[in-house]
């Protein structure tokens, strides 16, 4: 499932980069794609080379508890390490995982802002797909009305 994840990961930023500017909602589009694809990027945000650390938890425990995954920052190390709770391995939940993982590795690259993350991974379903997965109760509920990011336009 994290393999099949990554690769839908992928190919729709894929699908969407020719498309992007080399800065969208202030992530640094050559490092995420570097951390998406490679697992190791050159941030400027974090300074030098950052890897992605992915680890799996068993349990719901912690963090666990609330989210299907999370990201650990600043980098220990030289390591950002992505965690992947339970919840993400639900059955039927394909889109879900491509857009977690779209989705956390905004915070792998640029930090912890959740309402750059939900406009980020919003744009790029916008342009691979014509269409990104309604996230407006959650926009709202973290604040991000007047935060300087925006959803996509329909």
């Amino acid at each position: 499932m994290l393999d099949r994840a990554l690769d839908n990961a992928i190919a729709t930023f894929e699908t969407a980069l020719p498309r992007l500017a080399a800065d969208e909602a202030g992530v640094d589009v050559a490092a995420y794609r570097d951390a998406l694809s490679l697992q190791r990027f050159a941030s400027t945000h974090w300074g030098g080379t950052v890897t992605v650390d992915l680890a799996i938890r068993e349990t719901r425990t912690g963090s666990c508890t609330r989210f299907a995954a999370f990201v650990r920052i600043p980098p220990e190390n030289g390591a950002v390490r992505l965690v992947l709770c339970p919840q993400f391995f639900s059955e039927g939940a394909d889109a879900l995982r491509e857009l977690t993982v779209l989705h956390e590795m905004v915070h792998v690259v640029a930090g912890p802002d959740e309402c750059q993350a939900m406009a980020f991974a919003a744009r790029i379903e916008q342009v691979a797909k014509g269409r990104f997965t309604p996230v407006h109760a959650y926009w709202r509920a973290s604040g991000c009305t007047g935060s300087g990011f925006s959803l996509p336009s329909r």
